[in-house]
């Protein structure tokens, strides 16, 4: 691969039309770059910090807005699943299975998505060190599926805040998966007494520019040209109008090292 790869989208699908123009801004921006890209969104956000909060517009629904955008678009899709029955239902709109970090060692989880035969990208738990992700990697392998990528979305400092160690991307490099730094929610402030999560949108580049130096394969991110309408994690997205100039910055720095 002559380039990191990208994962990047919404949170959350809140519409066909949002998703569209994302998933559009997205494509044609690393189509000129030349950067690998997926195209991510929740079909359903399960774990919000309050009961009111939103979680999405129907499953079947948001999957069906995900696969009009792999098709129109050529993009791979991920998306996160939650418990092993929806494991076999997303893995018939996605390319993709996403863990989120809470449930990382979820074996049955795991190993349901594993048997789908997508690719399964589990994010390190916030509690985790990076060494145990080696167990997650192996309770996909030993379904068969080899297929695995891992994620690091920071640690959690205290109560109220994250950190990331980027030595957590060699570490997780030793598995033979490749490693992405999700550079949205590792700046995320979780626990506020609001139950609204904050976050540190202004850090992105720094936690980016970071990952890039150490060796990361891919980033992730969640972008939205409005994030303070977005209906999730709008505190700590990137805007979509600053993801190229980003990216370009980036790619200097990957061609530099490599």
């Amino acid at each position: 691969m002559n380039n990191f790869f990208l994962i990047a989208g919404p949170c959350v699908v809140e519409s066909e039309a949002t998703s569209m123009d994302i998933a559009k801004r997205l494509v044609d921006i690393t189509s000129r770059l030349a950067i690998p890209f997926y195209f991510k969104g929740s079909y359903r956000k399960a774990n919000r910090s309050r009961g009111d909060s939103f979680a999405g517009i129907g499953d079947i629904k948001a999957l069906e807005i995900l696969a009009k955008v792999r098709k129109k678009y050529g993009c791979p899709i991920v998306t996160d699943i939650h418990n092993p029955e929806e494991a076999a239902m997303a893995a018939e709109y996605v390319d993709v299975l996403q863990i989120p970090a809470f449930l990382c060692r979820q074996t049955d989880l795991l190993v349901a998505a594993a048997k789908t035969g997508k690719t399964v990208n589990i994010k390190k738990g916030q509690f985790l060190a990076p060494d145990s992700m080696k167990f997650a990697v192996e309770k996909v392998r030993e379904q068969g599926n080899d297929n695995v990528m891992l994620t690091d979305r920071g640690t959690m400092f205290g109560y109220g805040d994250l950190l990331v160690d980027f030595r957590s991307i060699p570490i997780m490099q030793r598995t033979g998966c490749p490693v992405i730094m999700d550079i949205t929610h590792s700046l995320q402030q979780p626990n506020q007494s609001s139950g609204v999560t904050g976050g540190q949108p202004q850090m992105i580049e720094t936690i980016a520019r970071a990952a890039i130096a150490v060796g990361a394969d891919g980033l992730f991110m969640e972008t939205h040209p409005h994030p303070s309408e977005a209906k999730s994690d709008g505190a700590n997205m990137l805007q979509l109008d600053l993801v190229e100039p980003l990216l370009e910055k980036l790619l200097r720095i990957y061609r530099a090292i490599h």
